[in-house]
């Protein structure tokens, strides 16, 4: 029946979604301001999380866009990725356009932005796909959920794959919310490897040989397996330190997932090992089996990283909608979603209790060259199940 239901994801999506005019809720609406990067450094992402959305709410309400007879309405702010702008963007949403609830942003540096606004109108965000662990951290409050993984889930599940004696590690990160709160989760998660050295390049940067130069400087001379670890978003290729002839000084490269048109890199680096969070063809279950075949039928391509995100994100408000009978009062979301377990793209996840983050597995990963696909395609080694991440509770609250 879901995919049936799904096929009709455009027009779905066009009658759904009120794109950014102010409007005052009509009586059997539920309201749901989506605030991501339409445009700006992220734009790929937050279309995809975007597209995602709008699939996962498709096929969770079976096609009707309407929870308990109330019509879902999506209405869509472009953060451009500028926190000040998505601070506005939040407030004008849960103001003028009366959103009972806001999904996004794209970037962490908004997200915390616009934290603050959500405790200010006792409204919910739900943070999708913005990663730092401050987000639901010592930055959270209660009116946080998160079903977007956070620094800590990738670090930890990177961590699996590099982590063992004899090695010695290097990493590469932005210099921004993302990069490092992304480094700190990985060094708090290696307990075997030796941490030699962190190199942090502006976001935009496009020209990374200063930077691999430090990076080799402090491994060439290492014993053993030597790796730089690179965590990196948006725009720049930092995989061209690669063109450094790393392998002349016994140097491997190591990262995690990313949207299909990065991973056209990792095609120069069969067999590097990485977690990530999502890949087509990795997860076996209904709900990923549907979204791929929709994604295929409407679009002729596989979904992305973010588009899993934005399909999980849907999945959550939608299981606690119906569990409320259509009821969007905050109280009453906030108490249902704690604890609560809702199907996605990568099976089931749960909101933890004390700060709100939704736990997932992740995926142990090896690349593989495949003639038949654009980009290094990551083929399991082992699903890496929420309960052996022992994932930390950061908030102080």
């Amino acid at each position: 029946m879901h995919r049936r239901t799904l096929v009709a994801l455009a027009s779905a999506a066009v009658t759904a979604a009120t794109l950014s005019a102010p409007a005052f809720a009509q009586t059997g609406e539920i309201r749901v301001a989506h605030v991501y990067s339409k445009t700006g450094p992220l734009e790929a992402y937050g279309k995809q999380t975007q597209t995602g959305l709008m699939m996962g709410l498709n096929y969770a309400t079976g096609g009707s866009m309407t929870v308990n007879g109330k019509k879902l309405v999506v209405i869509e702010k472009d953060d451009q990725g500028k926190p000040d702008l998505g601070k506005s963007l939040l407030a004008t949403a849960y103001s003028d356009d009366k959103a009972d609830i806001a999904v996004g942003p794209t970037a962490s540096g908004v997200a915390l932005a616009m934290l603050p606004v959500a405790e200010e109108y006792k409204k919910i965000l739900l943070v999708e796909p913005a990663v730092a662990d401050s987000i639901t951290g010592d930055k959270w409050n209660k009116y946080i959920f998160r079903t977007g993984r956070n620094s800590s889930q990738d670090a930890i599940s990177n961590a699996v794959a590099v982590d063992k004696e004899g090695v010695t590690i290097a990493t590469l990160a932005q210099d921004n919310a993302f990069g490092r709160d992304g480094v700190k989760a990985f060094k708090d998660s290696v307990k075997k490897a030796k941490l030699a050295h962190e190199e942090y390049l502006p976001a935009a940067t496009t020209d990374f040989t200063a930077g691999a130069q430090r990076l080799i400087d402090k491994l060439k001379d290492q014993p053993g397996r030597k790796i730089i670890w690179v965590v990196w978003a948006g725009a720049g290729n930092p995989f061209k330190i690669a063109d450094m002839d790393l392998k002349r000084y016994g140097i491997e490269i190591s990262t995690g997932g990313n949207i299909l048109p990065a991973m056209a890199a990792y095609k120069n680096f069969p067999g590097m090992e990485g977690a990530t969070y999502y890949y087509f063809g990795i997860p076996k279950n209904p709900v990923n089996e549907a979204l791929v075949a929709a994604h295929y039928k409407e679009f002729k391509t596989p979904p992305d990283f973010f588009t899993a995100g934005g399909f999980s994100s849907a999945m959550a408000l939608v299981t606690a909608l119906k569990a409320t009978g259509g009821d969007t009062n905050t109280n009453k979301l906030i108490k249902t979603m704690e604890g609560m377990s809702f199907d996605t793209p990568k099976g089931k996840m749960t909101f933890r209790k004390e700060d709100h983050q939704a736990m997932q597995s992740m995926y142990h990963f090896k690349i593989k060259v495949d003639p038949a696909f654009a980009w290094g395609v990551p083929e399991l080694v082992r699903e890496i199940k929420p309960e052996e991440m022992n994932v930390p509770i950061r908030n102080k609250r």
